[in-house]
């Protein structure tokens, strides 16, 4: 199995976890706020409202243009040129939810008795949690690995978790980039040995799978209404 072909990547092991330790400490102590805003937001979700989903939403959009500007186009793309097109994709997500909290009747989170919420907590839990953990367990501190809300990985699990909390459809406009992410993290995941990403593809796969899921149900729901 190890001998399989992999795409060469332009860029040691070594050199990515330096991107992040130059990164975390330039930033420090953003992740700090970054936690405080995402526990913010599984706050308003108990709460639930319109105003509350445009605060989803803007928080999520702030967690995607740090990553976008701050880690792919800041450090990132200085030992991978490929990481100038992730960042854009990234901005370009941020303002698709601007975007997407402006209308008054946009969409709103709260918790409910669905399986859906049920994994979108557990989703949530392993971005906000599980994940530090599990780098800490490798021997990667706070400001020198993945840090939720500033970087990539963490970022995109915990915008599946927060779209599997929705309470109305989600746009496809705004799942395709997490999940091109999702499938983009995990192959480099596989050939860094980074096991907390992992969990990345099952966020967008899974996510996407029950987002999809969720709309059909509605849509042949819907003629019984009337």
């Amino acid at each position: 199995m190890h001998d399989l072909p992999a795409v060469r990547l332009p860029f040691t092991v070594e050199q990515f976890f330096e991107v992040f330790a130059r990164y975390g400490a330039a930033i420090w102590p953003a992740q700090l706020v970054a936690y405080a805003l995402g526990l913010l937001c599984l706050a308003a979700v108990v709460g639930g409202g319109r105003r509350t989903g445009r605060a989803v939403l803007l928080v999520l959009a702030a967690f995607w243009a740090a990553a976008g500007a701050g880690y792919h186009l800041g450090y990132f793309r200085r030992i991978n040129p490929t990481a100038t097109g992730a960042g854009l994709l990234f901005l370009l997500e941020a303002a698709l939810l601007v975007r997407a909290a402006l209308p008054r009747d946009g969409l709103s989170f709260r918790l409910r008795a669905a399986p859906r919420v049920v994994l979108g907590l557990v989703f949530a839990g392993y971005a906000l949690a599980v994940y530090p953990l599990l780098n800490l367990a490798a021997g990667r501190g706070l400001t020198a690995s993945p840090a939720f809300g500033v970087t990539p990985c963490p970022v995109t699990i915990f915008t599946f978790a927060m779209f599997l909390l929705a309470d109305r459809h989600v746009p496809w406009t705004l799942v395709a980039i997490p999940l091109l992410w999702s499938v983009v993290g995990l192959a480099a995941a596989l050939q860094l040995r980074v096991p907390a990403d992992y969990g990345l593809a099952v966020a967008g796969v899974v996510g996407t799978v029950v987002l999809a899921s969720g709309r059909r149900t509605r849509r042949v729901a819907a003629p019984l209404v009337r």
